[in-house]
């Protein structure tokens, strides 16, 4: 059963798993599950995806209950009035601790045209672990806060790359060895990637929408185990 966060007439929000496709598409094989075909399970109705998470990504997903709505909910993001918040693990602390990463970035496919890309950063907490990996005999780590501005594809996965920094769990951008390293010592099976909230305007309405998504059992185990909870509390709370 998917988690419902949040449900109405025109909107239906839910907490993404990891590793659970959206929809069908060329990146995805045909037998998957994909997330809108269990949602129908659980809501009656038509249903229209207002916006896209990775597969890899866990977090909230906006789904609107008719075309129009999902137009409106649309608009926003092309907008960019929509407000989005990510929880990311890095390798490495980022330096400055918090900024902007300015990079253009192209769509699905790498050779196509760059577009303009933003996204702010925060680092929130660290921690430096005792496992030896290559030339290291500790290694550093970081709980970092992301909101993009723009809506790039795998933004916050290029431009983490892109600053020396990639995400704990990204097979495509990240760094193989360390990925293992959380696999054997942490039981992190995952990208370590989650949208947390969503604030936004209702499309019936206008009335302001802020939506949060808790966090499954990897992402709570290793904020205990490194003793970052309490950043993630504020951070949460803000």
């Amino acid at each position: 059963m998917l988690e419902i966060l949040f449900q109405d007439d025109d909107l239906v929000a839910v907490n993404k798993p990891a590793n659970l496709a959206v929809h069908r598409s060329a990146f995805v094989g045909p037998d998957d599950a994909f997330l809108v075909d269990l949602l129908r399970e659980q809501v009656d109705g038509r249903l229209h995806l207002a916006h896209r998470l990775d597969r890899a990504t866990s977090g909230v997903l906006l789904v609107a209950r008719s075309q129009a709505m999902a137009a409106q909910i649309g608009e926003q993001f092309m907008g960019r009035s929509v407000r989005k918040r990510y929880l990311a693990v890095c390798r490495g602390w980022p330096e400055p601790a918090e900024g902007c990463i300015d990079y253009a970035l192209p769509g699905s496919r790498d050779t196509g045209p760059r577009r303009e890309a933003q996204t702010d950063y925060r680092r929130l907490a660290t921690v430096e672990v005792g496992i030896p990996l290559g030339r290291y005999a500790t290694q550093r780590y970081a709980l970092a806060a992301a909101e993009p501005r723009t809506g790039r594809f795998r933004q916050i996965r290029k431009h983490f790359a892109h600053i020396h920094h990639p995400l704990v769990g990204d097979s495509q951008h990240g760094r193989g060895d360390h990925n293992r390293l959380f696999k054997v010592h942490f039981a992190s099976h995952r990208l370590l990637l989650h949208a947390a909230r969503l604030v936004f305007a209702h499309p019936r309405d206008g009335r302001p929408m802020r939506i949060d998504a808790g966090l499954d059992a990897t992402w709570q185990r290793l904020l205990q185990g490194f003793g970052w909870t309490q950043a993630y509390d504020a951070w949460r709370d803000d």
